[in-house]
């Protein structure tokens, strides 16, 4: 990692300063308690990010990331299965409220980009199928998420390239399976991410 040079691109710092008065208006949350609570400054013992965005040129990645797991539903992905387009990996668990708290805007980023150049996959740090599947019902979540409570695996995957060191932290991979970007933190704004992705996936070629 340290021979990596990261570049933060200056178009990403203007556009996060210009949302900051947005970041607690977030939708799908009003009415869960842990929630407001973050959003009212209680973090209730969690690590979270800053929310800093984090590019990374195509040339300073580093090598793909192989990871393997199995989903809440028992499904086994790896990452052989997303080569060719982008994947957004979200770090999160079902007590954490900032990782609520962003729930509605990554089911909706992939609802978006569904059969459009990106997919999307959680990675569930904390807690069994049964907790995982009730999170899933309760915000309409519907891509999967791989259990990591057990062996940490997915975690170990990331941590010798840009390690999430927090939860939530969410990872665009590019079509190679490199790590392109990363939001260390809640994502407070749904378009940051989106322009990570549409960066990300224009570098393919790959039009919608």
């Amino acid at each position: 990692m340290n021979r990596h040079r990261v570049n933060q691109r200056r178009r990403i710092g203007p556009l996060l300063a210009g949302l900051a008065a947005g970041t607690l208006l977030l939708s799908g949350c009003s009415a869960d308690p842990l929630a407001d609570q973050y959003r009212e400054g209680s973090n209730k013992g969690f690590i979270a990010g800053d929310g800093s965005v984090t590019e990374i040129a195509v040339a300073d990645r580093g090598d793909a990331i192989d990871f393997s797991g199995v989903t809440e539903t028992g499904e086994a992905v790896t990452s052989a299965d997303t080569l060719g387009e982008v994947l957004v990996v979200n770090f999160w668990y079902a007590s954490c409220a900032p990782c609520r708290a962003e729930a509605s805007d990554l089911q909706g980023l992939n609802a978006k980009f569904e059969n459009k150049g990106a997919s999307f996959l959680g990675v569930n740090v904390r807690d069994q199928a049964p907790n995982a599947i009730a999170f899933n019902e309760t915000y309409s979540v519907t891509y999967p998420s791989v259990l990591d409570v057990d062996t940490g695996a997915m975690q170990l995957a990331f941590s010798g390239s840009i390690p999430p060191n927090a939860v939530p932290t969410t990872l665009v991979l590019d079509a190679e399976g490199r790590i392109a970007a990363r939001i260390l933190g809640q994502v407070t704004s749904p378009s940051i991410l989106e322009t990570l992705i549409r960066d990300t996936i224009a570098e393919t070629g790959t039009t919608e």
